[in-house]
Parts: C-alpha cells; structure tokens; sequence
C-alpha cells in the first residue's frame, strides 16, 4: 500500500495535508459541542440564570454543528478528486507496464488477472483512499483528544471507557486475523470469473455449436458458487462487528449513567450540579471515543482487501521486463531489409528443454525466406524471436547487421509489418484497421486502397454497405476468416516495411486468392525482405530459401527443387499435400 501512495504527486500531497488541518478543525469544532451542552445543563439547574446565556450557549453549538457540516463536505470534495486522479495515474501506469511486458510475462499473470488487477483492484485501493482517508485522519484524532479531555474527570468512568475500548480492539483483532488471508482468496477467485466469462464471450461461437451452454454454465456456477460463499463468509464476519459496536456503546452510556448515580448520590448538594453536568460531558466525550473505533473498525474492513489488491497490483508493476529497449535509433551500417540468425538457441525462462537449436540463416533485402515444418517445431517462435516478442536464448537475431536487442523497439518496430498467427481486427472502420499505428512512412488514402487492393480485399470491401468505412466489430466477428486475414495484410503492406513477416497468414485463403495474393505482394514488395510461416507447400515454393524445422532443429535448408531432392523431412510434407506427377513436375 505504501508503495502505491509513493505515486502521489506534491499537489495531492498538499491535499492531505489540507484535508488534515480541516479535519482537526472539523473535529475540535464536534469536541466543543460538549462543553456548551456541560454550560447549558447548569444554567438550567441553577436559579437566576438568564435565558439569554442558554440561548447564546446553544448558538454557538449550532455554529459549531454548521461549522463541522461545511468542513465535513470540503474535506470529502478533497479526498474525492484525492482518490479519483490517484487511480487513474496508477491505471495509466499498470497500463502501459503491462503493454512493456513480454509475452512470457504475459501468460505468467494471465489475462483474465491482468484484467482484475486493472479494474477491481485499483478500485478497491480508490475505495480506501475515498472512504478511508477522512476516517483514518479523523478516527485518532477524535479518539486521542476526547480521551484527554476525559481523564481527569472520573476514575470509574475512565476505567469502564476503558474496558469498552479493550473489548472493540479484541474483537477487531480476531475479525482481521480470521478475514484478511481470505480476501486474497477473493481477489484470485474474481480472476478465475473474469477468465470464464472472457472465455465464454471469446468462444461463444463453439459453445453454441456443440450445445455445450449448460456445460458452460455450469462451470461457470461453480467459480460464482466459491466466490460467493467466499464473500458471505467475509460479510457475516464482519457483520459480527455491528451488534458488538452498539451493544458495547449501550453497555458504556448505561454504565456511566449507573456509576454517575452513585456519585451524584453520595456527594454534597452543592457538588451535585457540577458532577452530573461532567457526566454528561464524559458520556458525550466516551461516545466520540467509542464512535471513533466505530470509523477504525470500518477502515480495517477495507483495509485488508485494498492491501491485497495493492500487493497484487505492485507484483505487476515491480515485474522486471525481460525484453528491455535499446539505444540505436537510426540505420549505423549500409544493411538494409536484411535479417540474419547466427547460432540462435531459444527455450522458456521457466522450461528445461531448447525449443530452437542452433538456428542460423541469412535474408538479404529482396529475399522470401519460408519455414516449414510439423506442428510444435518452433517456426512461429522463430520469427516471433525478429520483433523481441521473446529474446534468443543463445545467439544473435540481426536485423540490418545489428543485433535487436540493440534497437529501440519503436525504431526497430517500424522496420517490420507483422501478420499474425491469428488475424486481430479491432473496434472501428475498415481504414480505422488498415491505418492501426504508427508508420515512419505517412499514409496516404492511395497507399491504403492499393495496400487493401495487393491484399486481394478490395472486391468485399468495396461490396460492404459503407465500403471503405464499413465497421469492423471488436475480433472481427462481422466478416470472415478470410477476409480477416486479408485485411491485416492490407495493414501490414500500407506500413511500407523494410521487412514482412507472415505469420501462417495465408492459411484461411483458397488456393486462387493464395496464389494471386502472392503474386501481386511479389511485385509490390520486391525491395522488401519477407519471412513466410506456412503449412502449404504452395504458398512456399517460389520462395528463394526454404528452412525446414524439425523438433526445433533445422533439417533442411534450399530452395524447393533442392530440399526435394535433399530432405525427407520436406519431402514427406510434400507428399502429404501433393501427387507424387505434380511433385514431380514441380521438381523439374
């Protein structure tokens, strides 16, 4: 938690220290009520007193009353903009931390928790501060100077107020040690809620077609089954808290009344006016001691949630980022478009085995450079190894004869255009998609029509109600596989990279669209080096260098004629796919 407020800016530092001089006002003004309550009582019960001092007395409660109400609503004022602009630095700052994160650290948090901890957590934090601000201040403080005020009154009265105290602090104490580990229990729980639904929602397509909607909810009953079994048992704990504050408060102004009986009984007549005007005053006073370990009580029933929701929080800002920028931002060497691996191992920070062995290869600008190769063989970590989504374990990734990690990622990031495995579309136009992100190169609205017209998505697009600004739905749910895939193409080819990398970005086209697709992004992009992930043999073919992997191994290493003749492991794929005649035909 206390890491967390280190983000206070000096401005909000200087509102609590407003909030604080206001609250000792606000509270010496509800401490003076007392004391003009004690003034009034006695005039009231001695002769010859005149109507006018009651009168005065009694104003200048409603003065101090008033005065309380208006610093009451100031200091909320403050601590509202206090809380808001307090959670909305640490969002941004959570935000962009995760945007910084590797992929590895990614799937380490889970998105789902990334999630929580981006919305739920920070608000339980804001809750705190918005709530348990004014009482955190105010609780001590009203508690520390009425107990002053008390202590020379009575010694009875002092000890039951005392005893009072003692039984709230035990109580309180329990609740914590017995609540606190579970609400990080909840928070983990308001996770695994967060995946089902984002899994639920992201798949809703599947679960309609295998009448798998009971399987789902039920699964998702029994995640909201332990939440809520988990909350009851949190909020009928600290339910115990309510009776046990009234029934100690109504123990404490019996017991003074009782007490004060006594002593007004056994004292002199003319003690009896000043006694029983200080037993109001200290049962006044031992009720605003009281009420303030009422306002602690409510501050440690936030407390241990917003701290685990703090820790859980600071865990992802305190993470180290492995993928960390570099210092070159501009082109040191005559390279240009070209990409190089030499002797690149690569395995999970938290795996035993190497995924990729040994990799080396060379693309000069101008070159497709293809991978192939069975399912799990690491061609999509290979090239995922170019934009530092991962770093290479062992050996150099070089793009433009300079090492990556070397790159400022911005610098390096606009040297490539990357299709991904799966085709993301985002919540906007058609433009809105092609245009995503920053380019060096400027945009204009005939390099985005002819990147969507090399991409083979010109002809759907054109045919949509509103054409070029047709809306696109988040995912991508309103058009097809294909036309996804076609589309974040376009995106890639209006970016004008040095180098392309596709993803297996042709696997949702027919053969025609695949084919004529790469004949015209050939011509388009002939100064431009790409590496092409893909399961056809047709797509790769021409390609001027095909790298075949093998259990993370490269096996073969050639152009298509070549590997033919040379690798099994090629051939195999080959003849998986095409007749013995074609293959045959296409090696001639």
């Amino acid at each position: 938690m206390f890491k967390l407020i280190k983000n206070f800016s000096k401005r909000e530092w200087f509102l609590v220290l407003l909030c604080f001089v206001f609250v000792l006002l606000q509270v010496w003004l509800e401490l003076k009520m007392p004391d003009y309550m004690s003034e009034i009582t006695k005039l009231v019960q001695t002769e010859g007193s005149k109507m006018n001092d009651i009168v005065m007395n009694g104003g200048f409660m409603l003065l101090c009353a008033l005065g309380s109400l208006l610093l009451a609503i100031v200091v909320s004022y403050f601590v509202a903009n206090l809380s808001s602009s307090f959670s909305m630095k640490v969002r941004e700052k959570l935000f962009t931390k995760v945007e910084d994160l590797s992929i590895h650290e990614i799937k380490q948090f889970k998105t789902d928790s990334l999630i929580t901890r981006t919305t739920n957590d920070i608000t339980q934090v804001e809750m705190l501060i918005g709530m348990g601000l004014q009482l955190l201040i105010k609780a001590p403080i009203t508690a520390i100077w009425a107990i002053t005020k008390i202590l020379n009154k009575s010694m009875e009265w002092s000890m039951i107020t005392a005893v009072a105290v003692l039984v709230l602090l035990t109580v309180i104490g329990i609740l914590i040690v017995i609540v606190m580990p579970k609400f990080k229990v909840v928070q983990k729980l308001t996770d695994k809620i967060n995946g089902v639904t984002r899994e639920n929602l992201t798949g809703i397509r599947v679960v309609r077609a295998f009448n798998a909607e009971k399987y789902q909810e039920d699964k998702f009953e029994v995640v909201n089954n332990q939440l809520t079994n988990q909350q009851l048992f949190n909020q009928k704990s600290f339910a115990v808290m309510s009776p046990i504050m009234y029934l100690v408060m109504n123990f404490l102004t019996l017991s003074i009344y009782y007490v004060g009986s006594y002593l007004i009984h056994d004292t002199l007549m003319v003690s009896k006016i000043g006694l029983f005007g200080d037993m109001i005053v200290f049962s006044s006073y031992a009720m605003q001691v009281i009420m303030s370990f009422l306002m602690l009580a409510m501050i440690f029933m936030m407390v241990p949630r917003a701290t685990v929701s703090a820790s859980r929080i600071n865990e992802v800002l305190e993470t180290d980022i492995t993928v960390k920028d570099g210092h070159i931002d501009s082109n040191q060497k005559e390279e240009v478009g070209t990409v190089e691996f030499r002797n690149v191992s690569f395995k999970y920070p938290d795996a035993e085995e190497y995924l990729l062995k040994n990799i080396s290869f060379k693309a000069n600008r101008g070159d497709t450079i293809a991978f192939i190769g069975s399912t799990g063989s690491g061609k999509s970590t290979l090239i995922n190894l170019v934009p530092r989504f991962y770093d290479a374990t062992e050996g150099e990734v070089l793009v433009d004869g300079i090492n990556v990690k070397d790159y400022k990622l911005e610098y390096l990031y606009n040297k490539l255009g990357y299709v991904p495995q799966k085709a993301v579309m985002f919540n906007g136009s058609i433009l809105d998609n092609v245009t995503y992100g920053k380019s060096k190169n400027e945009k204009t609205i005939h390099t985005l029509k002819k990147a969507i017209e090399v991409a083979q998505a010109k002809e759907f697009v054109e045919k949509m109600d509103d054409g070029y600004d047709s809306h696109i739905a988040q995912g991508g749910t309103n058009i097809s596989g294909g036309q996804k895939q076609r589309l974040a193409i376009s995106r890639a080819i209006a970016r004008e990279p040095e180098i392309y990398i596709f993803d297996d970005s042709f696997s949702a086209l027919d053969y025609k669209t695949d084919a004529v697709l790469r004949a015209e992004l050939k011509k388009y992009t002939k100064d431009s080096t790409s590496l092409i992930v893909a399961q056809r043999i047709g797509t790769i073919m021409n390609a001027n260098k095909i790298l075949v992997l093998d259990n993370g191994e490269c096996v073969g290493m050639g152009t298509h004629k070549e590997l033919l003749k040379s690798c099994d492991v090629y051939k195999q794929i080959a003849l998986s796919q095409l007749s013995k005649e074609e293959l045959d035909h296409e090696g001639k």
